[in-house]
């Protein structure tokens, strides 16, 4: 497939209009400067939770609700599953949309394709904020030096030889530059209460798929926790699991990478892809009883994983739904993400397809790829390799995605 006929019309934000009106980053909210987006009609709605005790003496607030975007293409909706966007939490889900330079973003490219488009917002992030913060303690998101280090400018910092490949991002990803700031002024607190987030997203986000339908869903980074909670907990009702540089590590946290082996990795996720019990054989009902190893060396180009050792539980729903995995070549994401493929294959998991974006021809990518200048050729490859699915509903089996399983 040549992707580069589905890449969008040129656009350069950084250039003045005829008008000489400046455009870059937030500067484009001048009614001067035209938008990239697609056009659409728009609904928002609220889904799941209910009434709670509030503190106050005989009133009540709701809670455990999520917040929905429903757009729907100016032309038609042709496609039969919708596209359900679900974000890491770091940026709410408005950073489906529009880049911080003002190109058009995934949920305008999918629209243009005909999907019936939904954004989410996770549980007590962004507009799905939560008044119950006894529940919901917030952290911050991230920082300058973290969006920086890793996401926007790696190739600045020596933490990991394939970060010298990043190239698109746009701008030099390094604060005070326009887009850079733009990308940084979205980042929003999250909740530390992982759990709970966890147990809002099972419920609230299995009931929104029980009214939309069966869907694709497309997640970034620590938002595909919950697509994997989904695909343990509802999982007829998911068509792909479509995974963008997954930050649900089994069994670890790595924030970056360094040259001294060992550092940047904390232990999280005592279920291995979650904090809460999914469903196991044998069942688990206490995480605490799944026992790790870390195995292979721990170099930066490629970080050993921690995998279960003695008792093997797996996980009997997470293959009913064909799980994808994008990893870009520049990304801290290239030297662990073979970690999700060991994880299966030791659970007997083969429903999954793991594609490295330069075995295509898509190259120089870091985490937030659905950002970054060739994020219209990532999304047209994601999209050829559903175009089967799509022809024939009731075909069983993979997406035909435009490269081989390793």
């Amino acid at each position: 497939m040549n992707v580069a006929s589905f890449t969008s019309p040129k656009f350069d934000p950084s250039k003045p209009s005829p008008t000489t009106t400046d455009c870059t980053g937030a500067k484009g909210i001048s009614p001067k400067c035209s938008s990239q987006e697609s056009a659409y009609q728009r609904d928002s709605f609220y889904i799941g939770g209910g009434y709670v005790d509030s503190g106050i003496p005989g009133q009540q607030i709701w809670s455990d609700q999520l917040y929905v975007e429903k757009l729907t293409p100016a032309k038609k909706v042709n496609k039969p599953y919708p596209m359900v966007f679900i974000s890491a939490g770091v940026n709410a889900g408005a950073e489906w949309l529009n880049t911080p330079d003002n190109r058009k973003g995934w949920a305008s490219y999918h629209l243009d394709q005909g999907y019936q488009v939904y954004i989410v917002d996770i549980a007590a992030n962004g507009r799905s904020g939560q008044q119950l913060l006894s529940k919901y303690p917030l952290r911050i998101g991230s920082t300058d030096m973290i969006n920086e280090q890793g996401f926007t400018a790696p190739e600045d910092f020596d933490q990991y030889p394939q970060a010298n490949l990043h190239t698109q991002w746009p701008g030099n990803g390094s604060r005070g530059d326009p887009v850079f700031d733009a990308f940084t002024a979205g980042n929003v607190p999250i909740s530390s209460s992982n759990m709970n987030v966890e147990g809002t997203m099972r419920t609230s986000g299995c009931q929104l798929l029980s009214m939309i339908g069966q869907s694709y869903t497309v997640c970034h980074s620590a938002g595909c926790t919950y697509t994997a909670i989904w695909s343990d907990a509802c999982p007829d009702l998911l068509r792909a699991n479509i995974n963008i540089e997954p930050g649900n590590i089994p069994f670890t946290s790595l924030v970056g990478n360094t040259t001294v082996a060992g550092v940047g990795r904390t232990a999280a996720r005592l279920c291995g892809l979650t904090y809460t019990p999914l469903q196991f054989d044998p069942p688990v009902t206490n995480c605490s009883a799944i026992t790790t190893v870390e195995v292979g060396p721990d170099v930066p180009a490629k970080r050993s994983c921690i995998l279960q050792s003695g008792t093997i539980h797996k996980l009997t729903q997470l293959s009913k739904v064909p799980y994808i995995m994008i990893t870009g070549e520049a990304s801290p994401h290239i030297t662990y993400d073979h970690c999700f493929i060991e994880y299966f294959k030791q659970m007997d998991i083969t429903n999954y397809q793991w594609i490295r974006l330069a075995d295509i021809g898509i190259r120089g990518n870091g985490h937030f790829m659905f950002l970054e200048k060739n994020n219209q050729d990532i999304a047209a490859a994601i999209n050829h390799g559903l175009r089967e699915l799509n022809r024939n509903p009731a075909a069983p089996g993979h997406p035909v995605l435009p490269i081989s399983v390793r």
